[in-house]
């Protein structure tokens, strides 16, 4: 989302993360920004007002509550019993610190509906009663120009009742996987190298706009699967799951009816992307070739540039990619708050 402002050239002055992995990233991609690595419950009330000190203009306050209980994928903690789904009340107490102009919190759509919506309900109760004016609903990046079928659900909150509407799709076309990640390097199964030259195929108009100065990109890194799982892949088509697997490639699932149709995906090249959320548990495969996403390849399905770069481990690298906001769905959204500011709506 930090990204998705800069790019509506809009400076993030301060941001706050507890993720030690996620922190290092941040900093290094986010230089100009006074980064708080610390647990939100643990912040001062002092502290929280020195967050405002450097900011000019109206002050938007934005982030991403944790959506693993609000997620359908999970549905035993979609309820009142996980305590990270009350976590908004944090947000929502440095909302009455701060008193920002405008409010942005992102989350999956399930958080519409988790416990018959009564976090949602919550939330927008929570800003009303502090005098905010409130707009929410989906959004799906497909229509901002994002190769990726990703919807997340949106509140917009203002407190100088401006008028403010939700970003109209701007994209006529879809973008797709080719458009995405065509140009960038032929992989093997578990490779190790981060920085390597881009490959030889002629970038789309979308790639050319990722693409760095340089002529090589960082995080190229690929989860190393066995041969079993490689021999998996090799009987999927394009578009197609697990369930395209002879049954003696699955004799080590004790019920395939569990199994659900993230798994074992083959990404189609003429089309955008599935979710790129935990896809190396899922195990989204290469349109083309016998292997796993690299991390750069999967940025790019998210609509990061190449300079934006990634530390950590594998693990930790594919985790933050794949829990991001795509900065161009972001950016819509702060261009629609621009407007709004400008009077243009």
């Amino acid at each position: 989302m930090s990204l998705g402002a800069v790019l509506s050239g809009m400076p993030v002055t301060a941001a706050i993360e507890m993720d030690q992995h996620s922190a290092h990233t941040y900093a290094a991609n986010h230089a100009d920004t006074n980064l708080v690595v610390e647990d939100i419950k643990l912040l001062t009330i002092c502290s929280i007002r020195a967050l405002r000190r450097d900011a000019q203009g109206p002050l938007v306050l934005f982030g991403g509550l944790p959506c693993q209980g609000f997620s359908y994928s999970n549905p035993r903690h979609r309820n009142k019993n996980n305590t990270t789904n009350w976590l908004f009340r944090e947000f929502l107490r440095i909302v009455r610190i701060l008193k920002p102009e405008w409010v942005i919190i992102e989350n999956v759509r399930g958080i519409a509906d988790t416990a018959k919506g009564h976090f949602l309900k919550q939330i927008i109760s929570g800003l009303t009663s502090v005098s905010y004016r409130v707009t929410h609903g989906p959004l799906n990046a497909i229509y901002f120009g994002v190769p990726q079928n990703r919807t997340r659900y949106f509140i917009v909150a203002n407190r100088i009742r401006r008028k403010f509407r939700m970003p109209h799709p701007n994209s006529k076309t879809n973008t797709t996987v080719r458009d995405a990640i065509h140009d960038l390097p032929e992989l093997d199964n578990g490779n190790t190298r981060s920085e390597l030259s881009y490959g030889p195929n002629l970038p789309s108009d979308y790639a050319m706009a990722r693409r760095s100065s340089q002529r090589s990109c960082k995080n190229n890194l690929v989860t190393h699967n066995n041969p079993l799982v490689i021999e998996r892949y090799k009987h999927i088509p394009q578009g197609a799951n697990w369930t395209a697997l002879p049954t003696h490639l699955l004799s080590n699932y004790k019920d395939t009816s569990r199994c659900h149709t993230g798994i074992y995906h083959r990404l189609r090249y003429d089309k955008p992307a599935v979710v790129i959320g935990n896809y190396r548990k899922n195990m989204l495969i290469h349109p083309l070739q016998h292997r796993g996403l690299s991390v750069r390849e999967a940025a790019r399905l998210q609509s990061f540039p190449d300079n934006y770069e990634f530390f950590g481990s594998i693990g930790f690298q594919q985790q933050q990619v794949g829990n991001a906001v795509p900065p161009l769905l972001a950016k819509a959204v702060f261009n629609s708050i621009i407007e709004a500011e400008n009077g243009r709506l």
